[in-house]
């Protein structure tokens, strides 16, 4: 059955309301796996850029606006929360 991304909002409410700090982020650039936190992270005024240890890869990337917030995921593999 294929429904709309909306079919998906409690889901997503669920996962982006959670400390995800502790959370497993495989590096898209070399396939590092480790804790969110442990990622170096650089910026802070208008957002952040969270890099990998091991090749620097920016596996995340987070720009706060006064109407709106956007975030790339790009450089992240998998993301694996325990719950």
């Amino acid at each position: 059955m294929r429904l709309d991304g909306n079919a998906a909002a409690g889901m997503l409410r669920d996962l982006f309301s959670i400390d995800t700090t502790a959370a497993e982020a495989t590096c898209g650039g070399c396939g590092k796996v480790g804790p969110v936190g442990a990622l170096f992270e650089y910026g802070q005024e208008m957002g952040v850029v969270l890099r990998c240890t091991a090749c620097s890869t920016a596996v995340l990337r987070v720009v706060r606006t006064d109407t709106a917030m956007y975030v790339d995921f790009s450089g992240l593999r998998l993301l694996r929360i325990s719950q």
